[in-house]
C-alpha cells in the first residue's frame, strides 16, 4: 500500500504541475525539473502508477482524487 500511496502522491504533485504550466506566465525551470524528476520516479513503479490510472478511469474519477484503499479495494475485488 505505501507504493500505491506514493505513486497517488506523485501523480497529484505531477497534475499540479502540469496545470501549473497551462496557466499564463507559464513556469520556472524548477518547476519543470521537477516534473521531470516526478516523471522518472513514476517509472521506477510503473505497476503502481498504472494501477492508480486504472482504478481512476474505472471509478470514473480523476486521478487526483482517488485513495489507495480505493485502489487496493479495485485490484482485489474479493478481499
Amino acid at each position: 500500500m505505501q507504493t500505491i500511496n506514493e505513486a497517488i502522491r506523485l501523480l497529484r504533485r505531477q497534475a499540479d504541475l502540469e496545470a501549473a504550466m497551462r496557466k499564463p506566465g507559464g513556469i520556472r525551470i524548477t518547476e519543470e525539473q521537477e516534473l521531470l524528476m516526478l516523471k522518472r520516479r513514476l517509472a521506477e513503479t510503473p505497476e503502481a502508477a498504472l494501477a492508480v490510472m486504472q482504478a481512476a478511469h474505472a471509478m470514473r474519477k480523476p486521478v487526483t482524487a482517488v485513495t489507495a484503499r480505493e485502489v487496493e479495494a479495485w485490484a482485489n475485488p474479493s478481499a
